[in-house]
C-alpha cells in the first residue's frame, strides 16, 4: 500500500501539523515562495512517486494566492507520478458564489471546482460547504464533512443549561442545519427571516419562534463581517433571550467584524480552526475555538485505508 504524504500550503500550517501528528507522521517537505514578479513557485522536496498525497490548503487570508498555490501543488504532485492526489480544503474558497442570483453573475464556486479537477485532484475533502450542492460541481468524489458533532460536544460541555436553550438560524438557508442540531439536543429551534438591500448589508429581520427567558444559540456556517449575527443577537435580546451564543464553522472575521462582536450582546462566538484564529483571539476575547483536526485526520486515515467515512458525519473520532 502506498504511504501517506501530507503537504501543507501557506494558509494553515498549524492545522496540517496537528493532522499529521494524529496520523503519526510529519508534514512532507515543500518550499513555497514567490518570484520577484510575484508568481508562485512550488518545489516538492521529496519523492511522491506511487504515493497517496494529501494537500491541505484552506480558503482564507490571501484567498487567490492560496488557491493558486494549491493548484500548482496538485499539478506538481500529479506530474511527479503520485498515485492519488487529494485536496483537503477545510474552508472552500468562493463557496458563496454558488448560483446565478442576478443577471451576468458568475458561478465562481463551479469555476474553482473545474480548476481543481483540471489541475489533477482525484478527490476533495472539505468541511461544511456553504451549499452542499457544490459537491455536484465536481466529477470527482467530494467528502463534505460536518463540524456538527464537535459543535454538539461544545454545547453540552460549555453551556450549563443547554437543555433550556433554543437553536437559532440567522437566515432561512441555514434552517436544515439548525433543525438537525436541535433534534439531536432535543430542544426547540427558531428562525430569523432577513431581507438584504445590498450584499453584506441586512435591512430587516423577523424572528419566528420563542426565545423568551431562554439561552439562544445562533448556528451558521460562516462568520464574515458579522453584521447578520450581531443584528440577530440584538433581535433575540429584544425578544427576551437570557443570553446569546453564536457557533460558526468558519470564522472569517473580515472588515469591522471584531469591533462589532465586542460591542454586541453575544457572550461568546465559537468557531472551528478551519481558518487560523490566533491574531483574532488576541483582538477579541469573545472568540473561542473548536479543534476539528481529529475529524479531518480520521477522514484522511479512512480514505487512505479505503474505509467508510459516514461515521464521521455524526460522531467525533476518539
Amino acid at each position: 500500500m502506498p504511504n501517506i504524504k501530507i503537504f501543507a500550503g501557506n494558509s494553515h500550517p498549524e492545522l496540517a501539523q496537528r493532522i499529521a501528528q494524529r496520523l503519526g507522521t510529519e508534514p512532507s517537505k515543500v518550499v513555497l515562495k514567490k518570484f520577484a514578479n510575484q508568481e508562485t513557485c512550488v518545489e516538492i522536496g521529496e519523492s511522491v512517486r506511487g504515493e497517496d498525497v494529501y494537500i491541505l490548503q484552506s480558503g482564507c487570508g490571501e484567498v487567490n494566492d492560496h488557491l493558486m498555490e494549491l493548484l500548482i501543488m496538485i499539478h506538481a504532485c500529479k506530474i511527479a507520478s503520485a498515485e492519488r492526489v487529494t485536496a483537503v480544503i477545510p474552508c472552500y474558497p468562493y463557496a458563496r458564489q454558488d448560483k446565478k442570483d442576478k443577471s451576468r453573475a458568475p458561478i465562481s464556486a463551479k469555476l474553482v471546482a473545474n480548476m481543481l479537477s483540471v489541475a489533477g485532484a482525484d478527490h476533495i475533502i472539505t468541511m461544511d460547504l456553504h451549499a452542499s450542492q457544490i459537491q455536484g460541481f465536481f466529477d470527482i468524489p467530494v467528502d463534505n464533512l460536518y463540524a456538527e458533532p464537535a459543535v454538539l460536544k461544545w454545547i453540552k460541555e460549555n453551556i450549563q443549561n443547554w437543555r433550556d436553550c433554543t437553536i437559532v438560524s440567522p437566515d432561512a438557508g441555514g434552517a436544515k442545519r439548525v433543525v438537525s442540531i436541535a433534534d439531536r439536543l432535543n430542544v426547540n429551534f427558531a428562525l430569523i427571516h432577513k431581507e438584504r438591500a445590498i450584499a453584506n448589508e441586512v435591512e430587516r429581520m423577523t424572528l419566528v419562534g420563542d426565545v423568551n427567558n431562554r439561552t439562544a444559540i445562533i448556528v451558521d456556517d460562516m462568520a464574515d463581517t458579522c453584521g447578520t449575527v450581531v443584528k440577530a443577537a440584538e433581535k433575540l435580546k429584544e425578544a427576551g433571550a437570557k443570553c446569546v451564543y453564536a457557533v460558526m464553522t468558519h470564522g472569517v472575521f473580515s472588515g469591522p467584524a471584531l469591533n462589532r462582536l465586542m460591542e454586541s450582546p453575544i457572550e461568546a462566538i465559537v468557531v472551528s480552526n478551519t481558518i487560523p484564529q490566533h491574531e483574532k483571539i488576541a483582538r477579541c476575547p469573545k472568540i473561542q475555538v473548536i479543534d476539528i483536526s481529529s475529524i479531518l485526520g480520521e477522514a484522511i486515515r479512512r480514505t487512505h485505508n479505503g474505509e467508510s467515512i459516514s461515521y464521521l458525519l455524526k460522531n467525533i473520532p476518539l
